[in-house]
């Protein structure tokens, strides 16, 4: 009797058995904290405790202020706040070593005692720093939420927060989790060059971006590791090109290699596919395009699970990261052996080209009978670089003052070493003199061409020219004979940045920092000194020697020579006072620039570009153009700079040049993008997002605005198709501009963002149309504030109106003038060169 009682049990048992079922992950360390509260807080489905009542945190609270308000606050987690008015900190007790979430939580409480909005802080977890100098005053959003993931190699981790120049530090909320050895891997593939990379675990993450394809969003208590996985589509480059597809979570079948704690089963029943999507080339990839911060690589994990084919073998498709193969002609059923079998891929990578912006793309395999790709989610980390910042170049050792002890400890180090430092020396010494010696007696030599390594390491002498690695011969190419420009001693580059002080720092791009730098003669420079773990390397360095050194006009950077001693790649430039156009547009506190400024910069970067596609042998495109590539001397006269994409355009008998896509997305030609055939109208087009991004003082991707003002290019439109790019421009011109410049001005921006090269003017049109908008603009101040020279007050002088190159800008009919046309018709009616002050 007992036995068939128990006998339902016993079946249960069996069946659950046979059955494979995962349990939910339970963290050993789960800290769910929250700051400055008298009692806990439940938010998103978890409870949050007090960190004045947690037992396993000490907090050093000897300088901390509590404060608590609901005014304005986004949700309960963000009402209460812990405010550090000197250095203080959080002792986590750590009972399993290994990666941890850290995730904190940041809102400006308005009624707190402090002026929290124009707080600036740092924040180290222990070995790595994870904000520095940060201020609300500079964040576009009202609140903040930062993960991180962070290796915790001791029992103890501690989080501390540093208030900057003299203002105070906070935190409202603090989370401190396990994270599954199996989720963050040691090693990943790097995309470019594609090789092993290992060593993550030592490093430090700082989630970026993390999404659902196809899907909604999934808060953190539907996530069994608390992660929040954002919708895709404000994300996509052509909206048009991708359609959702789903299944029902339940058909997602799990393989031994990845669990629920890798991604939710609501991640891989949804995706983004190709399919019918509303665009007429089948051949398109779907393409992401994010924002991040060119100076750091990226832990890239995508997320694949076939739920949209019927048999195997069936869907095959390429994965693109920036413009890299990262997966050929990919089955992904010979590798799960199944449909609807999730599978994830690792990939290290930087930025496209070195801008701000870093692409993930599928497209079909041309060689495979196929038309379909799809994408499930998607995890972008940003990785901690050399000096283990998350955000900016300072240690944690110059961030946090050294305690006595760390200097008694030193002091020992360094007493200990010195005598083993002054043997070396001595020996050092004896070597140089004797090095010395022997190179007075070898005769003075010239300084070869060395091909230079990506990566520091290489010792190839010589370098493979197009044409001998196709029949199987090298040549030595030597630069130094060929009239390339100065050649600089690396102890003269050494001298004139200081040993790359970091206070000269003026910034980052894709080949690597750039230094303001001081001659022996006195003469300025900037200084651009190759970072090896670049996407550009070796080749780009290469043309831009031979671009510029053929090159000579007044609006393109001039290049006064090159170092390529050590294994160093180093450019030097002219000294551009005034740096790049977009720092006088948005994102400092630079005085703004009036419309008139505007123009003549927009038309001396037209007249270097003009310059590249005509003035030279066989036409140049630049293949960059953007705000940051056209930079101001201290005249702000506009100089085109950085040629390291540029390629020769093409020759009397082709139409273009066929090349793999680069370039900086937002800028980039659609057409190019599509068809990979570039031709000079696709710098015409991004010098159209440039004459936008004038206008409108934004960038021309910002992927935190709603869909329809991501892209400048396509937002700005719309307002110039209805005659109101009054409305969106920058209000710091508003009844400032005169109105027919203004759409002189956004008839030339829309010619140039046309979706096909051959309606889009030539670079010479839009240089004279830019110039017509300047007369106009000019010729409304002169008759605003006419003079005792002007010719305005001469009598019985007929004005002749000046036509325009462009045929679409016609001579005005007096006798249908409308109210609304009154004022271009009465400012056109006196245009030429004697009302002109510039005349031409």
């Amino acid at each position: 009797m007992k036995l068939v009682q128990w006998l339902p049990v016993v079946l249960a048992v069996v069946l659950l058995m046979g059955c494979r079922s995962y349990a939910l992950f339970t963290p050993l360390d789960n800290y769910l904290i929250t700051c400055g509260s008298s009692g806990n807080v439940t938010f998103q489905g978890r409870t949050f405790v007090p960190d004045s009542d947690h037992s396993s945190i000490v907090l050093k609270s000897g300088t901390s202020i509590v404060a608590t308000s609901n005014s304005g606050a986004p949700s309960p987690i963000y009402q209460s706040a812990r405010i550090f008015t000197g250095i203080g900190s959080f002792k986590f007790d750590i009972e399993q070593e290994g990666r941890h979430w850290v995730r904190l939580y940041f809102f400006p409480l308005q009624k707190s005692g402090q002026n929290l909005a124009s707080a600036s802080m740092s924040v180290v977890a222990d070995d790595f720093v994870l904000l520095n100098n940060f201020s609300f005053k500079n964040y576009n959003g009202s609140y903040m939420f930062k993960e991180y993931a962070i290796n915790v190699t001791s029992d103890v981790l501690t989080l501390t927060f540093i208030p900057s120049n003299g203002s105070v530090a906070f935190v409202n909320a603090i989370e401190v989790v396990s994270i599954p050895d199996s989720v963050l891997p040691d090693q990943a593939l790097a995309v470019n060059p594609s090789s092993p990379f290992s060593g993550l675990s030592g490093l430090a993450f700082e989630t970026v971006y993390r999404l659902n394809m196809g899907g909604p969003v999934i808060t953190s208590q539907n996530d069994t590791l608390g992660r929040t996985w954002e919708d895709d589509e404000k994300y996509l480059h052509v909206n048009s090109s991708a359609v959702k597809v789903s299944v029902s979570p339940k058909n997602i079948k799990y393989p031994a290699a990845v669990t629920p704690e890798t991604a939710p089963n609501w991640v891989y029943a949804t995706a983004q596919s190709m399919g019918e999507s509303n665009v007429t080339n089948e051949n398109f990839n779907i393409t992401w395009v994010f924002t991040v911060d060119p100076s750091y690589m990226y832990f890239v994990r995508v997320h694949f699970c076939d739920i949209v084919s019927r048999a195997l073998n069936t869907l095959v498709f390429n994965l693109y990261i920036n413009d890299d193969a990262a997966l050929t002609s990919f089955d992904m059923s010979s590798i799960t052996g199944d449909l609807d079998v999730p599978m994830y891929k690792d990939y290290v990578a930087n930025s496209s080209g070195g801008s701000d912006s870093l692409t993930v793309s599928v497209g079909p395999d041309s060689a495979a009978d196929a038309t379909d790709a799809i994408m499930n989610g998607l995890e972008i980390m940003k990785i901690s670089n050399d000096v283990g910042s998350l955000d900016g170049l300072a240690s944690v050792n110059k961030i946090l003052p050294s305690s006595p002890s760390k200097h008694m400890k030193t002091g020992v180090i360094v007493g200990s070493a010195v005598g083993a430092v002054a043997a070396v020396a001595l020996i050092g010494l004896c070597y140089c003199c004797l090095a010395s010696r022997k190179s007075k007696t070898t005769p003075n030599q010239g300084h070869p061409w060395l091909p230079l390594p990506l990566y520091g390491n290489s010792q190839t002498m010589t370098k493979m020219s197009t044409t001998s690695q196709k029949s199987g011969t090298a040549s030595c190419i030597s630069l130094a004979s060929s009239n390339l420009g100065r050649i600089f001693m690396f102890q003269e580059i050494l001298d004139a940045t200081n040993k790359f002080d970091e206070t000269l720092l003026l910034g980052v791009g894709g080949f690597g920092r750039v230094y303001k730098g001081t001659l022996e003669d006195g003469t300025k420079v900037a200084v651009k000194r190759g970072n090896p773990r670049s996407e550009q390397g070796l080749a780009e360095f290469r043309t831009e020697i031979e671009m510029l050194s053929k090159l000579r006009h007044r609006h393109l950077v001039s290049l006064i020579g090159y170092c390529d001693e050590r294994s160093e790649m180093i450019l030097v430039y002219e000294y551009m006072a005034n740096g790049p156009l977009r720092s006088h547009l948005y994102g400092t506190d630079l005085p703004h620039l009036s419309w008139k400024q505007r123009l003549e910069i927009c038309i001396g970067a037209a007249r270097g570009l003009h310059y590249l596609h005509t003035g030279a042998a066989q036409s140049i495109i630049h293949r960059d153009v953007k705000t940051t590539n056209i930079l101001l001397d201290e005249n702000f006269v506009a100089k085109v700079a950085d040629f390291g994409l540029s390629k020769t355009g093409p020759s009397l008998d082709q139409t273009h040049v066929s090349t793999a896509v680069k370039g900086s997305f937002g800028y980039l030609d659609p057409e190019y993008f599509r068809r990979q055939q570039l031709t000079e109208k696709s710098d015409v087009y991004s010098f159209g997002v440039v004459l936008m991004e004038v206008l409108c003082t934004r960038p021309a991707l910002n992927p935190v605005l709603p869909r329809e003002q991501v892209n400048i290019a396509e937002w700005a439109m719309t307002w110039q198709k209805k005659g109101m790019l009054d409305h969106i421009m920058d209000p710091n011109l508003a009844g400032k501009v005169n109105m027919a410049s203004l759409k002189k001005f956004g008839e030339t921006a829309e010619k140039c963002l046309a979706e096909y090269g051959v309606d889009r003017p030539s670079m010479g049109d839009v240089l004279w149309n830019l110039e017509y908008a300047l007369q106009l603009e000019e010729t409304s101040s002169a008759l605003m504030e006419p003079d005792d020279n002007s010719t305005n007050h001469i009598s019985g002088i007929q004005l002749t109106p000046i036509e325009p190159f462009d045929n679409s800008v016609s001579m005005i009919d007096r006798n249908s003038v409308t109210d609304d046309d009154a004022e271009d018709a009465a400012t056109s009616a006196v245009f030429s060169q004697l009302v002109n002050p510039r005349g031409r």
